[in-house]
């Protein structure tokens, strides 16, 4: 293909990587949290690696849909990219209308970092075990409660997930953030949180909350004592958080493969990967058709538990 037919389909050239301006990584949530701490720790070395600045751009909101939507009608000429999240990418759009298609108006480039959710109860519901747990709620159906980050959110659907397959009936209680849903846990006006590890381990170390299980499939390094609810008597039992590299659509695909290169390195330096797991986050490169392949795996996964548990924007 000639410089002209690049220029006309308006692709930059692969030979002009990185972009001769400053890079955007866009983030779909506030500074502070997980996603946020992960994007600036890769913002950073990316930027040394490639030679170029890379500014981490925050747009919270509408749990993460405004970036996903602002990069989606972005440019494509590699300097932005998007730190997405599973619910605007797999779940958002079975919940909710949204103005962008995951897998038309974004492309792939990288998976990011995951990390499992941690169900916790607070001390006054006297349980002590995920099987005790699961016992009380089907002594009282109905009656349990849940909190999550907002309707059709990761913490939400783990714990909708396990309702279908412990075969009972918590009640979802939405909050507007991980912030507000910890507090109500603390002040035991809810019952139970799927939450971020690195969220709740603090008041678990105090003594304030109870830990049952994390959603993962193995237990992370980081907290060997707390079983998995896979092994807690439900087997392949999986709800993550993860975050995932992915730029404009119609974003080249010689771009996207020097972005994929450029980021894969950074996710395997050392020093990157001690600072992520500092976080209760580990890193997860992949080439760009392994990511497609999850994410589609993770579209159809909780695309049924929406339909199966009718769940809504309400």
């Amino acid at each position: 293909m000639t410089v002209a037919a690049l220029c006309a389909t308006g692709h930059v050239p692969a030979q002009d990587f990185p972009p001769r301006k400053p890079i955007t990584l866009v983030v779909g949530f506030a500074p502070g949290g997980a996603a946020d701490a992960a994007a600036r720790l890769i913002a950073k070395k990316l930027g040394e690696d490639i030679g170029q600045t890379v500014i981490v751009d925050n747009k919270a909101g509408a749990g993460g849909n405004i970036a996903h939507q602002y990069v989606a009608n972005g440019p494509t000429d590699g300097s932005m990219l998007l730190f997405g999240s599973v619910g605007p990418l797999t779940i958002a759009p079975h919940v909710m209308k949204v103005s962008y298609d995951p897998f038309k108006d974004l492309a792939a480039i990288s998976g990011g970092v995951n990390f499992p959710n941690m169900l916790v109860v607070h001390k006054g519901l006297g349980v002590k075990t995920l099987a005790e747990f699961v016992a009380l709620a089907k002594k009282k159906p109905g009656s349990i409660d849940f909190a999550s980050t907002g309707a059709g959110s990761a913490s939400h659907l783990a714990g909708e997930l396990f309702n279908q397959r412990a075969s009972i009936d918590m009640v979802h209680v939405p909050y507007k953030g991980g912030a507000p849903a910890l507090q109500d846990l603390l002040g035991e006006r809810v019952a139970s949180y799927f939450s971020a590890p690195p969220t709740a381990m603090p008041h678990v170390e105090a003594g304030k909350l109870i830990p049952l299980a994390t959603t993962g499939l193995t237990r992370p390094a980081y907290m060997p004592n707390i079983p998995t609810v896979a092994e807690s008597g439900y087997p392949g039992f999986e709800a993550l958080n993860w975050y995932a590299f992915l730029a404009p659509g119609k974003t080249s695909v010689a771009i996207l493969d020097r972005w994929n290169q450029a980021i894969v390195k950074v996710l395997a330096d050392p020093g990157v990967k001690e600072a992520l797991n500092k976080h209760g986050l580990t890193p997860q490169p992949t080439t760009r058709a392994q990511f497609t392949d999850f994410m589609r795996k993770e579209d159809a996964k909780w695309g049924a538990i929406v339909r199966e548990r009718k769940i809504t924007a309400n």
